[in-house]
Formats: C-alpha cells, structure tokens, sequence
C-alpha cells in the first residue's frame, strides 16, 4: 500500500519527521513558504504551499506543523476542499500543551479539557477543532507538544552564545520533549491510526524547573551556570512571549499516549536529551 505522508512546514520538528518517515520506507512531500530557502533531506520533494493543493488531494497522511494565525489555521484557509475532498486517511496536527492553561503546577493527562488562557493557546484550540471537524472518514491526531529542543535548538546552545539566563522560582516546572522523540511518535501513529479523535501528549518523563535545567547543562559543558535571577526580578526584561510561558503552571502526564503508541521516549529526560546532542557533536 502506498503510503504517501505530506508535510506542512518544513521547520525544526518538520525536518526530523521527514527523516524519520524516510527511513521506514514512506514517500515524502512537503511544502515551504519559500522552498528554496529550506534545506531539505534528500529524497524529500518540497513545493510552495500557496501550490500544494494537488499534494494535499493525493496525500494519504498529512503532518501538520504550521501554527494558526488571525484568520485560523492556514491549511484549512488555503486547502480546506482539498483536505475534504482528497485521498487523506489520517492527519496529525502539531499542537500545544499551551491550550490546558494554567493549572498551578497539577497535572493533566490526554483526557484534560483544554482551558487555553493565553491569544497564542486560544488561537491553537481553535485551530485543533479545525482538525477535528475533519474526523468521520479521517483518523486525526492531536499532538500537544511541550518545549520543543534538540541539535541546535537548546539549552546548550544558550549557554555556549551567552544568553542563558538562570531564573528561581522554586515549584515552577516545564515540560520538555526532544524533536527526535516527536518524529518517532508521529510516525508510529500515522502507522497504526485510532479511528476518530485521539489526543497525544508529547512531553519527558521528568517536568523540571528552567534553573535547574541550565544548571545541569552547565556542568555538562564544565561551565559555571549564570548567575541567579529571582523571577520577580527577571520578569521585567521579559518580552510578552516569555511572560505568557512563566504565567502559566502544568505538568504534563504521558502514560496514555506511550501506551498507546507502545513506546518509550529515547529521551525519557532533560539529562538525556542533552547528553545525546553533546554525544553528537552538537
């Protein structure tokens, strides 16, 4: 059976994705804004988004990385027919653990009713409703991702440029998820689709406070971590971005999604995670 998985957004998560669904033998398409400025694995054909409305009708799995704007999510806006009316048998959306709200440092599972609080999580919520209007003759999965990290793209690397920042406030934890375990998780799904609605969490094992994640790093690269910062102090350099991360408290369980989809994470914690890209160079 051909299995032909068609990616919108060729970012950070994009791109691991492609590799993973290459090396378990899928065709693979994707599309970009401006594809001659993304660098694509070979054997992946990358096309204009504004172009892509043939794709979407052939595809038979669809990964969607893109966020919402305004006007929602810019798959429906640009190719809403085409989704309906095509080949497609399962759609996976790249979300947020962003639409839970604040939740004082409690936890949330898969079955957590969304309570998004801030314009960016309202807008995210919006659009997964969008995909789920898709369900009935399409598997859809919701992947609410945490802190997204890997090669290039942590911790590490702040320190290294530095710009890391090591912020106290005792309680307040993160989630985290490296972007090789988002790619694996995604393609297990799309191979074994649920029927209907299925929400999957994408998070570590282990929720930590942003200090002590860059106090480990730090050790890991024989540094010695930036000062401290209590956030009361740090928060008036905050841009509203970051402000919205810190005004909100969750912790994110996991159990549900891992058996669903019958794996581990490779990277079961920050430590992990953050080891594996020193192992690699990065």
């Amino acid at each position: 059976m051909d299995r032909h998985l068609l990616l919108i957004g060729l970012g950070f998560s994009g791109v691991a994705i492609a590799r993973e669904a290459l090396a378990r033998g899928w065709r693979v398409t994707a599309t970009a804004r401006e594809p001659r400025r993304v660098a694509a694995p070979m054997g992946v054909r990358v096309l204009p988004f504004a172009e892509a409305g043939q794709s979407v009708r052939e595809a038979t799995h669809l990964v969607a990385t893109a966020p919402p704007g305004e006007a929602g999510d810019p798959v429906f806006a640009a190719h809403g027919a085409a989704l309906r009316d095509g080949a497609l048998r399962w759609a996976g959306y790249l979300s947020t653990t962003g639409v839970y709200g604040d939740h004082g440092g409690g936890w949330v599972d898969e079955a957590t009713e969304p309570a998004p609080a801030q314009p960016r999580s309202i807008r995210r919520r919006a659009a997964e409703r969008q995909w789920e209007e898709l369900a009935g003759g399409v598997s859809v999965d919701l992947f609410r991702c945490a802190g997204i990290y890997g090669p290039g793209r942590s911790v590490l690397d702040e320190l290294r440029a530095g710009r890391a920042r090591r912020v106290i406030r005792p309680g307040h934890v993160f989630g985290r998820i490296h972007r090789d375990d988002i790619a694996r998780a995604v393609l297990t799904a799309a191979e074994a689709p649920a029927s209907g609605v299925r929400v999957l969490h994408l998070a570590d094992d282990e929720p930590a406070e942003s200090a002590v994640v860059t106090e480990g790093a730090a050790r890991m690269l024989g540094m010695e971590p930036p000062p401290a910062i209590p956030f009361e102090e740090a928060r008036a350099g905050m841009s509203p971005m970051a402000l919205s991360f810190w005004a909100e408290d969750r912790r994110i369980a996991n159990a549900r999604t891992k058996a669903a989809l019958g794996i581990a994470w490779r990277y079961p914690s920050w430590r992990d995670g953050l080891a594996a890209i020193l192992a690699e160079g990065g």
